[in-house]
């Protein structure tokens, strides 16, 4: 995992996190909340059959959205991802945490994956919502 200025808190039981956090103590800082990030084009369509290529999309929205907010991916202390194909999520995990990465690196926030019936837009496969803290060092 890449460093973050937040204590991630992983305890012995239950079992050891692959790819996420049990728990994430945010540093002092500034909170950002992200509104739900799809793979939405700047002309608001959504972009991208596969959920695949839905998710890579929706990263890099997010990494746009902390960049602008004055953040870096290493401030993120959750994520949500709420998709309308959790099946597909399951069996492509190895490659949509290798976009995960490209976006957002090694580093690891508190992450929940809910599968949901639908999404605003219909287009939409998955949408991802997160929670940065800038540390108030920096």
């Amino acid at each position: 995992m890449e460093p973050t200025p937040h204590r991630i808190v992983n305890p012995l039981t239950p079992s050891h996190p692959l790819r996420f956090a049990h728990a994430v103590v945010a540093a002092r800082g500034w909170i950002v909340h992200l509104g739900g990030q799809t793979a939405q084009r700047p002309d608001g369509a959504v972009a991208g059959g596969s959920l695949i290529e839905q998710f890579d999309l929706a990263l890099a929205n997010v990494a746009e959205a902390l960049r602008e907010a004055g953040a870096r991916p290493e401030h993120l202390v959750s994520m949500l991802v709420c998709t309308t194909d959790v099946a597909g999520y399951r069996v492509n995990s190895a490659a949509l945490g290798s976009l995960y990465r490209r976006h957002l690196g090694r580093h690891c926030p508190a992450v929940t994956v809910l599968g949901v019936a639908e999404l605003f837009d219909p287009a939409a496969k998955v949408e991802l919502l997160g929670t940065a803290v800038i540390p108030s060092n920096g």
